[in-house]
């Protein structure tokens, strides 16, 4: 029998068994090795994501060892998959290939048909996340194999917030000696600042909390912190361009999820700077701003950035492997959680006690 973990509309989760799937030609099964806690599962659990089809198995990044394939299966590069093999896969599934969206707008996040593991697939279709002992992966779905000598752990270290991030800092396109701004010191912020960092930013300023968290992106990249919990938004914003000769960033990358980020880092960003907002994942509320002063006569480019695409979950595992021995990727776990801990992990998630936790379904 197979453990694994439900969550309910009301966020109550409920640690369940099931027998192990029958496996369809084409897919694969994974022993899961880790899953990831990030702030869309505080947002599911809820009821704040629209599309949820409750009861659900959350953890939408997982990665894991193939038990076993039913017929020849291959990962993108078209190394065959076979069992023993440590793999990491994207979670987004199902973009059609045939909408509007995808072969014309060229942003199949915004593919209609999309589904996501852990997040759009129900508890009662299978397997399909990784709060599990074993996950199902569908035939389709976009597999690669993880180097023998990677620690899989630093793979999720980096979690969904690294392919999120460069799907951002691609957004709000970074040119080489910029001073950036990263909004939210969470776990997307911290890779942003990383990705900025690796993109040609020469000063990153980042504002967040709790101070442990600023601390670590330090090693990310980051120069200068301010935290939110000791200065007002007016004390920042006149940090802030003390910091750039009074003039803002020139880039600035909202991923807070708190709205009141935006308006902020509008008057943080210099005039004909650039601004993306990745952050705002869910609906938090609505902010005021003067589309002439803030946007018009500031001459400023505002970008939004949603989700992320198979370049980005494989530029995300490229970075990690070439990067590996250069950052230190274990230290973005405060800790790892059995299936049987994780109402605990939310919490601790949500009131900041951590940074990002780790499932693991052999505690």
């Amino acid at each position: 029998m197979v453990n694994y973990v439900e969550m309910h509309k009301d966020g109550n989760l409920k640690l369940s068994q099931r027998d192990s799937p029958e496996l369809e030609e084409g897919s694969v099964l994974l022993e899961t090795i880790y899953s990831e806690l990030c702030g869309t599962d505080i947002h599911i659990s809820k009821n704040k994501l629209e599309g949820v089809p409750y009861p659900i198995i959350p953890g939408h990044v997982s990665v894991g060892k193939v038990s076993k394939t039913n017929g020849v299966v291959f990962d993108i590069m078209g190394n065959k998959i076979i069992p023993g093999k440590n793999v990491a896969f994207l979670d987004v599934h199902e973009t059609c290939g045939h909408c509007y969206q995808c072969l014309v707008a060229k942003a199949t996040t915004r593919c209609p048909k999309r589904k996501v593991y852990g997040i759009t697939y129900s508890s009662t279709d299978g397997l399909l996340g990784g709060w599990s002992e074993e996950i199902y992966l569908k035939p389709g779905v976009k597999i690669l194999i993880i180097p023998d000598n990677f620690d899989p752990k630093n793979f999720i270290a980096g979690g969904c917030g690294l392919p999120t991030a460069i799907h951002a800092i691609q957004r709000a396109q970074i040119p080489l000696g910029s001073t950036v701004l990263i909004q939210g010191s969470g776990s997307v912020g911290i890779m942003c600042a990383l990705m900025a960092k690796l993109s040609g930013a020469y000063h990153i300023i980042m504002t967040g909390a709790p101070e442990f968290r600023l601390e670590i992106a330090k090693k990310f990249g980051v120069q200068d912190t301010i935290n939110i919990e000791k200065f007002s938004s007016q004390e920042r914003l006149e940090k802030i361009h003390e910091l750039t000769d009074g003039r803002g960033t020139d880039i600035t990358v909202e991923a807070s999820g708190n709205p009141y980020a935006v308006s902020e880092g509008i008057k943080a960003t210099r005039d004909a700077g650039r601004m993306c907002v990745v952050g705002q994942y869910t609906d938090n509320g609505s902010i005021e701003f003067n589309p002439h002063l803030d946007l018009n006569k500031k001459h400023l480019d505002l970008v939004g950035s949603w989700g992320s695409d198979f370049s980005h979950f494989y530029l995300a595992l490229k970075t990690v492997i070439r990067f590996e021995k250069d950052y230190p990727w274990h230290e973005l776990i405060s800790k790892e959680y059995g299936l049987s801990q994780l109402s605990e992990a939310l919490n601790d998630l949500e009131s900041l006690k951590i940074l990002k936790g780790v499932v693991n379904p052999k505690l």
